[in-house]
């Protein structure tokens, strides 16, 4: 039998599912996902772990009733060479697929995200060389680095950095270089940044280069995200944050979302965690027009309040259940927000978003020890943090209600890392009022 042997899950539930099997180590993450016709993804599993896989575990982590199973997916030639040299038994795998009647060989083929990247850099440059050759001019490495080695992809829609095609001779053919570029990297409008704006909104700096409008359309976990690449920030890098808040079981709680954006959290509290209601917080009119548009396409609009203006001047308090705090590099200037707003007799959780730094590593050291003694040491700052944090939550509660409270760390969860000793991540803090006597109800585990 060959080929790859896949999960093949509901596009709805993907990202919870390739979350579900890169935990366990079972994701093949050399190769892409793919769409397939039929409305479904197909995720690549490493053959060495598939005969360990539970599908109906994974469907109940992942709470889904939708079927989910196992298919085998063509691949590229050179990748074929290297697992049929792999160290496993193939008519092991064929029988246990047989014995549980799971198998299937599916058409759509699989390429390595190497292979994929490098097929469309060929494609583009191959283009421009073209493009370069009919005005007389000569392809050389100065331009080839130029070229964009990685983009944001937005439906038709491609979201260049600012270091692409910054030479002087892209100018002279400015307008046919903008739609080579499209049709190298199969987009139909195309976009660049240049940095974020100091306006206080975080408001990027981009420059439509071809296409009529710059709204764009983005899927995650199902849920539908619309806005206007020129006026609004959309942060792919917070998936594994909006999947873990996706998992949240709210239901008849009432959430705070300070810095609501466009609803990269909003949405899962309301969509997946079934928010009782949420109060959204957004001082940028382009992303609330945003958000009170996601809102209405995710049929979600009757448990939200739009709050617009500087959160600092929110007049809730006493309300809050959970209270989302996701403002980096800091989110330090909204914790006297959420302590007021947090339930005075029951308390709840802040989720508290940051951008803890930690020391340089010395290099010198073996690789893997270093690799090792790194992780510690970074844990280490985080923990430092969030006690520091823990015990300044605990002050600022006591000064804004007049009585004593308790903090408790429940868990701190690391989001990415933007360099080898800066990351992004987030301290889900207990907060109770000291005479609250703590219970620790099945909701409260979901965390």
């Amino acid at each position: 039998m060959n080929g790859v042997p896949c999960l093949r899950v509901p596009r709805c539930h993907a990202q919870q599912f390739r979350r579900c099997l890169q935990s366990k180590g079972a994701l093949d993450l050399s190769l892409c996902l793919v769409k397939d016709s039929e409305g479904t993804i197909l995720l690549p599993i490493l053959p060495s772990c598939l005969s360990q896989l539970d599908l109906q575990s994974l469907r109940t982590m992942v709470a889904s009733d939708r079927a989910c199973e196992i298919v085998w997916s063509q691949v590229s030639l050179a990748y074929h060479n290297t697992i049929r040299t792999s160290l496993y038994n193939i008519a092991a795998l064929k029988s246990f697929f047989l014995s549980h009647c799971l198998s299937c060989f599916h058409q759509s083929p699989l390429q390595s995200k190497k292979e994929k990247g490098r097929t469309s850099v060929n494609k583009l440059e191959k283009i421009l060389q073209e493009l370069l050759e009919s005005h007389d001019e000569r392809w050389t490495e100065e331009l080839k680095g130029e070229l964009p080695r990685s983009f944001q992809r937005h439906g038709d829609l491609v979201l260049l950095g600012d270091n692409s095609f910054a030479l002087p001779v892209w100018k002279k053919m400015e307008h046919q270089l903008w739609t080579a570029v499209a049709r190298g990297l199969g987009a139909k409008r195309l976009a660049k940044m240049s940095r974020i704006s100091r306006d206080g909104f975080r408001s990027p700096e981009v420059t439509m280069l071809l296409g009529e409008h710059s709204w764009v359309k983005h899927v995650d976990n199902g849920i539908s995200y619309e806005f206007d690449v020129t006026r609004c920030m959309f942060s792919a890098g917070n998936i594994t944050e909006k999947l873990r808040v996706a998992a949240f079981d709210c239901r008849e709680e009432t959430v705070v979302d300070l810095y609501a954006g466009i609803g990269y959290f909003t949405l899962p509290y309301l969509v997946h965690a079934k928010a009782g209601h949420v109060h959204a917080c957004e001082w940028n009119p382009d992303a609330v027009d945003a958000l009170q548009k996601n809102l209405e396409a995710n049929g979600v609009s009757n448990r939200c309040t739009i709050h617009q203006g500087d959160n600092r001047q929110l007049h809730l308090c006493d309300v809050a259940d959970r209270v989302n705090l996701g403002l980096i590099p800091s989110s330090e200037g909204g914790w006297p927000v959420a302590c007021r707003l947090l339930k005075r007799t029951t308390g709840g959780i802040l989720h508290i978003h940051q951008n803890v730094t930690s020391p340089l590593h010395n290099t010198a050291a073996d690789d893997a020890t270093h690799r090792v003694s790194g992780k510690k040491a970074d844990r280490e700052v985080w923990q430092a943090w969030a006690d520091d944090t823990s015990n300044r939550i605990a002050s600022l509660l006591r000064d804004i209600t007049g009585a004593l409270w308790t903090t408790n760390i429940r868990h701190i969860e690391h989001v990415k890392s933007y360099a080898p000793h800066v990351h992004h991540v987030v301290l889900d803090l207990e907060c109770r009022p000291s005479r609250f006597e703590n219970i620790n109800t099945d909701r409260e585990r979901m965390l």
